[in-house]
């Protein structure tokens, strides 16, 4: 059985993440390599991390990079020839970039492989995995707010928000037969700051903010700090459980669109996922039908249960963390209001 007990500080010696080659894998390998009491970092993905760290093997700061997917063989030598005690996965593909069949692939299966790992080691004792809040669901028929034991409503049958919830069963399945390590699943808000690039983030850059007539969605951030930050006290302290992770307070979708400046056309439901559509094909906006669903529904979180275990809370509240993702990103820019016109009146006749 595990005997180190909630939030206790035990020595962390090797840590391996996953996904280094996106923007929160490569700012959590760094700041754990900056540990000075974290001996070795290792940073694992099919692609280089997005900075000059070189071919495999180069590093970045203290963080070794290795070339190696997770449904490879290679893996698990990788963390035997480490001696690894400490895994952080965050190699979770959000959108189908790939098809939608590689992004299973990647995502559940790739976990089930990297666990499959973990589980075979005799070094590994802490295992952190992210996840979303996405689980959850968006529906009028959802509470006010979700705690950790409430109950999905409504979740997609496909996407990412299917994804994570099949890696939740199977890190389960995992600390169950492996109760020696400690396991810590993080549900995040939707990243947000300056280095984020999601759907949201590409949303919310457009020059016109299309919305769905009759809903004003309350929606949920996390700062990129914040996330960085969560994931290395997790890394370092054994926290077992499932948390919540979103900076404090909400915003409506109206509330957001008044920050940035730029001009809303509220559009019923078939024109705002016809127009959607159109923005995937010309790449500009890559929506998933669970994300559709948020533009409508909306989704907030309760955090306690993380503040209370880390004796934490975030430093950016959810509307900080949109403020400072906007100062990264400059004004709004002009369009012309003749333009705002023609784009209502173009999707009037789609209701």
């Amino acid at each position: 059985m595990n005997t180190h007990t909630p939030g206790e500080a035990s020595m962390t010696r090797t840590v391996l993440v996953t996904g280094v080659s996106g923007h929160i894998g490569a700012r959590v390998a760094i700041a754990l390599a900056a540990d000075p009491e974290i001996d070795r970092v290792i940073g694992v993905d099919t692609g280089p991390p997005p900075s000059p760290a070189g071919e495999d093997g180069a590093v970045l700061g203290r963080t070794e990079f290795v070339r190696v997917a997770l449904r490879s063989p290679d893996l698990v030598q990788v963390i035997r020839d480490a001696d690894v005690d400490t895994v952080v996965h965050l190699s979770l593909v959000s959108g189908p970039g790939g098809g939608r069949p590689a992004m299973k692939e990647h995502n559940v299966i790739g976990t089930m492989q990297l666990l499959a790992a973990c589980q075979r080691s005799a070094t590994v004792r802490r295992v952190v995995v992210r996840s979303t809040t996405a689980v959850y669901g968006s529906s009028p028929h959802a509470p006010a707010v979700f705690t950790e034991d409430t109950e999905p409503v409504d979740v997609s049958h496909s996407g990412y928000a299917r994804d994570a919830t099949e890696v939740e069963t199977y890190v389960r399945g995992f600390a169950r037969r492996r109760p020696d390590v400690t396991t810590t699943t993080l549900r995040f808000a939707t990243f947000m700051g300056p280095g984020v690039d999601s759907p949201l983030t590409s949303y919310f850059s457009q020059p016109v903010l299309p919305t769905v007539l009759g809903f004003d969605p309350r929606l949920q951030f996390v700062h990129e700090d914040d996330a960085v930050e969560v994931l290395c006290r997790t890394a370092r302290a054994d926290h077992p459980g499932v948390f919540n992770v979103a900076g404090d307070g909400v915003l409506l979708l109206s509330q957001c669109a008044r920050r940035t400046g730029r001009p809303v056309i509220p559009m019923p439901s078939p024109a705002f996922r016809f127009v959607s559509g159109l923005a995937r094909g010309a790449r500009l906006v890559d929506f998933s039908p669970e994300q559709l669903a948020l533009m409508s529904h909306g989704r907030a979180v309760d955090t306690t249960r993380l503040a209370a275990e880390l004796g934490w809370r975030p430093k950016y509240s959810t509307a900080a963390a949109f403020d400072d993702f906007l100062r990264s990103r400059g004004g709004p820019g002009d369009l012309p209001r003749a333009l705002v016109d023609w784009l209502a009146d173009f999707v009037r006749p789609i209701s």
